[in-house]
């Protein structure tokens, strides 16, 4: 398993996300595991999410251990693992499967930052080589990502559903939910023609409200004993996180996507990712504190239900 090491020094590192670093504990002793995957060779249009993990990781030194609902994260244990880089995807991407495939088979909660959302691709592979049924996939997203390929490539970041729909446990389209979607390739209107799959556009989200939303994500979710959450940061509207590679106009604002993860991490989630976060395009670097702010809220929610448990 080969991943950057972290450039900071350990003083440093005990530093980061708001002082719940602690490099020195091993995996499966920890509340969560944090790692990068600064890669974005699967874009179709503007590139820039290599670059997302570590604009989050260095705005983490100044925030308190707190949740938006007041609520100490004191105890809450972390490791950042770093992030995996490189030119060659096809280790890169292994090395992801491997890594996530020791964390699940030790029931390790973890958190990955992309990278375009072509790297989730192998953390869903990841899950799956570790696990002995089927779970369930929550994508958050303006955009579906079930083509086949984008540009002649199989594993772009419009793929990720797609390759998912290949795996072993995971049996089809009844294994996923779609939240936030307002755009689709034809190659993807074409593919769900005739088919059964659980859409919930923005433009619905907006009309039904988030509870009304939960209602259908718990029924949907109910027969999985594990689910793994992905999170485009394109799922927000641009102009509460405009550092992104395709932003598309009408989504969702911060208290609805706030909101709405805080009622999904009821469920057994096994993980969850924040992807497609490119802080040079955008000079105030709004979707880096979203991004920021979506990790600790969603630590917040895992740490609040497991003292409960």
């Amino acid at each position: 398993m080969k991943i950057g090491e972290l450039t900071e020094t350990i003083a440093e590192q005990r530093k980061l996300w708001a002082g719940l670093n602690d490099p020195d504990r091993s995996i499966g002793t920890l509340d969560a595991v944090i790692f990068g995957i600064a890669y974005d060779g699967g874009v179709s249009f503007r590139g820039g999410a290599a670059k997302g993990p570590q604009s989050v990781r260095e705005i983490t030194y100044t925030i308190s251990k707190t949740t938006e609902h007041l609520e100490s994260l004191d105890g809450f244990r972390i490791r950042d693992l770093g992030d995996f880089h490189g030119e060659d995807r096809n280790e890169i991407f292994e090395d992801v499967r491997s890594l996530v495939e020791n964390l699940v088979k030790k029931k390790q909660f973890f958190t990955m930052i992309g990278g375009d959302h072509s790297t989730t691709i192998p953390v869903l592979q990841g899950i799956d080589r570790a696990i002995g049924e089927e779970f369930g996939i929550i994508h958050i997203d303006a955009h579906l990502d079930l083509c086949d390929k984008m540009d002649g490539d199989p594993l772009s970041h419009g793929s990720t559903q797609r390759r998912a729909l290949e795996l072993n446990h995971i049996a089809g389209l009844k294994n996923m939910m779609f939240l936030g979607i307002r755009s689709i390739e034809d190659q993807e209107y074409d593919f769900l023609k005739g088919q059964q799959s659980s859409i919930i556009t923005a433009y619905q989200m907006n009309q039904m409200g988030v509870e009304k939303v939960l209602e259908k994500v718990y029924e949907k979710m109910k027969e999985f004993r594990q689910v793994y959450v992905t999170i485009d940061i394109d799922a927000l509207d641009p102009g509460f996180a405009a550092g992104t590679g395709t932003p598309q106009f009408g989504g969702l604002n911060s208290r609805q996507l706030l909101d709405l993860l805080m009622g999904i991490f009821k469920l057994p989630i096994l993980g969850f990712d924040v992807v497609e976060i490119a802080p040079e395009l955008d000079p105030a670097n709004t979707a880096s504190f979203a991004g920021r702010k979506i990790i600790t809220e969603c630590f917040g929610h895992h740490w609040r239900k497991k003292n409960r448990a």
